[in-house]
């Protein structure tokens, strides 16, 4: 999702999104959310053999160490995260875009998308191999919040990978910071 157009599967498809409204009938909470860029995490859990992911955006890091992130009310990771009471949130980089579009829905993911990465299986949820940032997080509480699940949670492990280049979101695609 970078350029001009709107990209789908690795390929511009249209020069713009198919379904985008014109701008004066976007809804204005929505135009002020697409204004903020957002780090681009993926949540996962596990719960016996049944594993869910999904790529989060909306997340807050607070001290002393608490995480809290905005979930689809019925999302599978939801689901299993609750279930298992933890989940692990890894800080995407630019390089993981297929994984990042493929826990989204976004992008292909013959298999599932558990198929597009090595994962190592922690305490907290699977995570992807290699020098990556993550954290264990313990589930403190879910509510509604609007559409979506507030999940709060606290933070009992972090792994700080390599500082890599961040994959960041901001008005319907991917950015670079530099």
């Amino acid at each position: 999702m970078s350029g001009g157009g709107f990209e789908a599967a690795g390929g511009a498809v249209h020069g713009e999104h198919p379904f985008l409204r014109p701008e004066q009938q976007r809804e204005p909470v929505r135009r002020l959310r697409g204004r903020l860029s957002a780090p681009v995490t993926l949540w996962t859990a596990a719960d016996g053999a049944q594993r869910a992911g999904l790529t989060v955006s909306s997340v807050l890091v607070g001290e002393p160490g608490q995480l809290a992130g905005l979930l689809g009310d019925e999302s599978d990771v939801l689901e299993v995260l609750t279930a298992s009471g933890a989940f692990a949130v890894t800080v995407l980089d630019w390089s993981r875009r297929p994984l990042a579009d493929a826990f989204s829905f976004l992008g292909p993911a013959p298999g599932g998308p558990f198929t597009l990465a090595t994962w190592t299986d922690t305490a907290w949820g699977p995570v992807p191999a290699g020098d990556v940032t993550w954290a264990g997080c313990r589930v403190t509480g879910v509510r509604t919040l609007g559409w979506s699940a507030l999940v709060e949670a606290r933070i009992e492990h972090v792994e700080p990978g390599a500082d890599a280049d961040p994959l960041v979101w901001q008005r319907g695609r991917y950015r670079h910071l530099g």
